[in-house]
């Protein structure tokens, strides 16, 4: 990483370009929640020593987050979605989530989220549901593994005890209309079934969003957060707006903060500091 003071003007730039703007686009990848104390997971060696069991049955994250454990062994596949719905409900946003939200709540057209994360934490922080996009769904919203009639409900009573060995303890979560096996409503690798009606709603909430800024003229900043490369939905989606807007791309990340106008090689906190007073 370039020494802090190497950074100045960028921090400058970045800082002024979030006080000019009267609209945040925000977008967030895995990296967000790093600093809450949340798992990282890139590398299969990182993947492992979040889940011991994972490097015992020598799967990687891309086997282990695949519907098909729901029906070929649902328990071990509860354990594992099971303990980031129970850790996800225990972790407590970061600073830099505040620092964005007081920022966004003295704009005009406010924010508006578009996230990767499963987790519910930029709601937990205080962002408004109506102005979030989780383009991967929701592990705080179940659906049924057949989608049986393309229904989601709320996975607020949901409670998975865990026994040894990295079982999810029976009963395990079931399909309100049908019975059959529940799932979290996120979007997994080999995935046939998941219901994106919910990310359908949100994307249309984020269109007329976008689409009215650009019609009254309104200053769009973007500022992207620990999205990287290996799964590049929230990049290209950064890119793509910044074309639309033709404005200056924020771009946060340790590892590849690359290919940004503005771009930071820290941590969202360690950057919020700089950029956000």
């Amino acid at each position: 990483m370039k020494p802090i003071k190497e950074l100045t003007d960028k921090f400058k730039k970045a800082k002024q370009i979030l006080e000019d703007a009267d609209a945040l686009f925000i977008t967030a990848g895995a990296g967000m929640g790093v600093d809450s104390g949340l798992p990282d997971f890139r590398g299969v060696e990182g993947f492992w020593q979040a889940y011991p069991k994972a490097k015992e049955l020598g799967l990687q994250f891309e086997e282990m987050a695949n519907p098909e454990w729901f029906e070929n062994d649902p328990q071990l596949a509860w354990a594992f979605y099971g303990h980031r719905l129970h850790l996800y409900r225990d972790t407590v946003p970061h600073e830099g989530f505040k620092k964005l939200l007081r920022l966004s709540n003295t704009k005009k057209y406010k924010s508006f989220i578009f996230t990767s994360n499963v987790d519910g934490q930029f709601q937990k922080a205080g962002f408004e549901e109506a102005s979030i996009m989780e383009c991967h769904g929701s592990i705080h919203t179940l659906q049924c593994i057949h989608n049986c009639q393309g229904k989601l409900w709320s996975a607020k009573d949901t409670v998975i005890e865990i026994e040894e060995g990295f079982k999810a303890k029976e009963p395990l979560p079931s399909c309100l209309y049908c019975g059959a096996m529940a799932r979290p409503n996120i979007l997994m690798f080999g995935d046939f079934s998941w219901e994106y009606s919910r990310s359908n709603a949100q994307r249309e909430k984020l269109v007329s969003w976008m689409d009215t800024i650009e019609a009254e003229g309104g200053k769009l900043a973007i500022v992207e957060l620990g999205a990287g490369t290996a799964v590049p939905t929230v990049r290209n989606t950064s890119k793509q707006i910044t074309q639309r807007f033709d404005v200056p791309l924020i771009r946060i990340n340790p590892r590849e903060s690359f290919d940004a106008e503005i771009a930071l090689p820290m941590g969202a906190v360690e950057a919020l500091d700089h950029i956000i007073p």
